[in-house]
């Protein structure tokens, strides 16, 4: 087997955009629109269960606001707020407002140097995707990825395998040739369902999460002057995330 890609989800893989980007995306969406929804970090950690920005608010709804009367519009309202959360975080990224994880920027320069392919899987917008590289990674630096699958391009959010798969087929590659990286438990089971080696770096949310099956389980990239730390998964020995790290991953 020959490592040929790298696949890799967004929120909360290549950058914490969960709690300091969606997040207040969400509530200056909800006050916009009159509604009394509040949505603090602790709350939106439970809201996280759920992929997807609208699963998510009926959700939330459903779960813990049974005070609230839906309207007959209620599907409607909440494509809307989507769209207007989706307004909010663009603004927030296009000013730089959510910097890339530790070793993220250095090791997809060194994947691109080395010849491996690149492509995202990911359950949120492709104009999240799209802003969040454009101003937090650099300009143009969409291009690096072959695919960028997103949002609603596929039936099924993660925890299905639909969404890889669809990146795979687009590509034109195995699951066997490949690497994804995730930060999750409902995205490592949609990437394991792809039959994808699994790389995982953990963050505030998801720390308390089950990894079971991913080949190793680290706090970030790292970087060579600052370390990362394995959590779990197979020790080669190296405290940062480079090309040749990945590529014994691969093999291992």
């Amino acid at each position: 087997m020959t490592l040929l890609a790298l696949l890799f989800d967004v929120d909360g893989t290549l950058a914490d955009t969960e709690r300091d980007g969606h997040r207040p995306a969400f509530n200056q969406a909800f006050q916009d629109a009159g509604l009394d929804w509040v949505w603090d970090v602790a709350l939106y950690g439970k809201l996280l269960a759920v992929t997807g920005g609208k699963e998510r608010m009926k959700h939330y709804i459903d779960h813990f606001r049974p005070d609230y009367r839906k309207p007959d519009n209620f599907d409607d309202l909440v494509a809307d707020l989507h769209k207007a959360k989706t307004r909010h975080y663009t603004a927030l990224a296009a000013q730089g407002g959510i910097p890339m994880r530790p070793g993220v920027k250095r090791v997809l320069n060194e994947a691109r140097a080395a010849g491996l392919r690149l492509g995202i899987a990911t359950t949120t917008t492709p104009e999240n995707v799209t802003v969040l590289l454009e101003h937090s990674l650099g300009s143009g630096t969409q291009d690096w990825f072959e695919v960028i699958a997103a949002g609603d391009i596929v039936p099924s959010k993660k925890p299905a395998p639909d969404i890889y798969q669809y990146a795979l087929e687009k590509m034109g590659l195995n699951p066997a040739d490949c690497l994804a990286f995730e930060d999750s438990e409902n995205g490592l089971r949609s990437s394991l369902g792809a039959g994808l080696k699994t790389l995982v770096t953990v963050n505030d949310y998801t720390l308390d999460h089950d990894f079971t099956g991913a080949s190793v389980v680290l706090s970030d990239l790292g970087e060579p002057s600052a370390s990362n730390r394995r959590i779990a998964g197979v020790d080669l020995n190296q405290p940062f995330v480079d090309v040749a790290y990945l590529r014994a991953l691969h093999q291992s």
